[in-house]
């Protein structure tokens, strides 16, 4: 079997082999309201809030029921799901060797089961039996007996471990964070930056632990590098962090936003020196801290990943801040976060 690789186009949205259980459970009423909906030319968002259910749940629905003729029908959706629910159901990877060998080619070039899974359906759109979910092939990986993909291929991912680890395991149970107040507590002004003084921050990590901290103002882009030649231990980080903002007006440190890193672990002690709030990030969400992700971007200019940062004295990260405090911006139409913060403090 050989697939043309050069192949343009975007990717087709990937269509799991089981349908997730928010949709399995749609009831016959409902695909009939979706019906009613899409013939009174309702939106998908429209629709959901009428019957409870997400936007996104309808689209998906719609999408995979709608016949030949562009027409979804809801008996008929109806009937495919029922059939669908039935059990037991074979497993995938059990007797298609030509679809594991696919698998196992992608993962030796090291693709995620996400990125499979997608083109799959991407090279495959009309031939359902080589098309699998993400989670079907971890079951694979992680329980040998549910397929015939090669027993090293766990390897392959990039976290490398033997077994699945469940989110509700015991290393949650121990998390600093659970008194913590989440990114969702925060209030509204911090979201929109109409007020300045929220802050994000996070470790640039190097080679053999070395670390520096970074805290960026979301109002100004303003950064602040702490730092850390020793280690990133949860009582260094916070004396770091006290050290550089305890200068800072009441007003500039309102609050900061930071990931569920251990190095914050002492973040009561900061809360109560500089008087602000600290919360933190869902899980494996560092995309809610999107300034200090791109600012840390940024600062791989000069701090080189797989390079030993501990080299970097305190007079050189205040050199850098400084260079990135004068650069314009486009966000903040090309004036410099030094002008913007300057600003505050002259009107304070």
């Amino acid at each position: 079997m050989t697939i043309d690789r050069g192949a343009t186009g975007g990717l087709a949205d990937p269509v799991p082999d089981v349908m997730p259980i928010s949709e399995r459970m749609l009831t016959a009423h409902e695909r009939g309201m979706i019906q009613m909906g899409r013939r009174a030319g309702m939106s998908y968002a429209r629709i959901g809030a009428e019957i409870g259910r997400d936007k996104s749940v309808i689209w998906r629905e719609v999408k995979r029921n709608t016949s030949p003729d562009g027409v979804y029908y809801a008996s008929v959706a109806h009937t495919r799901a029922h059939q669908a629910r039935r059990r037991p159901k074979p497993f995938a990877l059990i007797e298609n060797e030509a679809l594991c060998r696919l698998i196992e080619v992608w993962m030796d070039e090291g693709w995620s089961p996400a990125l499979i899974s997608a083109m799959l359906e991407f090279y495959f759109p009309d031939d359902r039996t080589m098309q699998v979910s993400h989670e079907t092939i971890y079951q694979a990986l992680y329980v040998q007996t549910r397929g015939k993909l090669r027993a090293d291929l766990a390897q392959k991912l990039s976290l490398k471990r033997n077994k699945r680890v469940a989110h509700t395991s015991d290393r949650r149970k121990n998390s600093p964070y659970k008194e913590a107040f989440k990114i969702s507590d925060r209030p509204a002004e911090v979201e929109n930056r109409a007020v300045p003084g929220h802050w994000e921050g996070d470790l640039i990590i190097g080679c053999d632990g070395t670390a520096i901290g970074t805290l960026v103002e979301r109002a100004t882009r303003f950064t602040i590098l702490l730092h850390l030649p020793g280690d990133h231990t949860a009582d260094t980080v916070a004396a770091a962090m006290i050290r550089e903002m305890g200068d800072l007006p009441e007003h500039l440190r309102r609050s900061i936003t930071w990931d569920r890193g251990t190095e914050l672990a002492e973040y009561a002690q900061i809360q109560t020196a500089l008087d602000t709030t600290l919360y933190f990030c869902d899980p494996h969400s560092p995309w809610q801290r999107g300034t200090n992700e791109n600012t840390n971007r940024l600062l791989r200019f000069w701090f080189e990943k797989g390079s030993d940062l501990s080299a970097h004295t305190p007079e050189d990260l205040r050199r850098v801040a400084a260079t990135l405090n004068r650069r314009p911006r486009p966000t903040l139409e090309l004036q410099t976060p030094a002008n913007r913060l300057n600003e505050l403090l002259l009107a304070a």
